[in-house]
């Protein structure tokens, strides 16, 4: 897996002071992404060790809430494959901290549904990682600039831990529009 950059003080793209990862690789090419060159799975610099260190360091200072992981596209499913050991770790060091991940792919249509695109061996664990699931795909003709954490109305923000055990789709509870 290869990553685009990576954000050591963002608060952008989630609640709280975060550590972003923009990961490569994007087959959804949404009109107007804000991120076109991360569509190339090759963009940016490959995903290692060191990376996951240079991760590992900022998520210790306390003041750092959490980790987002957006793209590129997350669960694309070379990515998927590439970010549940990392995403693993980062649940096992920091129990205390949230994991934010944005995907173009809708939740119950695509990485819930067998035999869709997205969908492959370790989706449901890669989701089981997570705690907000931004999903659905950037839609010009729903742009909407003052919408919180994300860009276009069809968008949702998913308390997924809330999702998965309800079997319902729940939106997080600090949501304001």
């Amino acid at each position: 897996m290869y990553y685009g950059a990576l954000k050591k003080c963002d608060i952008a793209n989630g609640a709280g002071v975060r550590v972003t990862l923009f990961v490569s690789g994007c087959t959804n090419h949404c009109p107007d992404c804000f991120q076109p060159q991360t569509w190339d799975f090759r963009y940016g610099r490959p995903f290692t060790h060191e990376t996951e260190t240079e991760i590992f360091r900022e998520l210790d200072k306390p003041f750092v809430n959490g980790l987002t992981v957006l793209g590129g596209e997350p669960f694309e499913p070379r990515n998927q494959r590439d970010l549940l050991p990392f995403l693993r770790e980062v649940r096992r060091r920091y129990p205390r901290k949230n994991v934010w991940c944005f995907t173009g792919f809708r939740l119950e249509d695509e990485l819930l549904q067998d035999g869709s695109y997205p969908r492959c061996e370790v989706t449901d664990d890669l989701l089981h990682c997570i705690d907000i699931l931004v999903d659905g795909r950037f839609l010009r003709e729903e742009k909407d600039i003052s919408l919180q954490f994300r860009g276009s109305r069809n968008q949702r923000i998913i308390d997924l831990p809330r999702t998965l055990s309800s079997d319902r789709i729940v939106l997080w509870d600090q949501l304001r529009r």
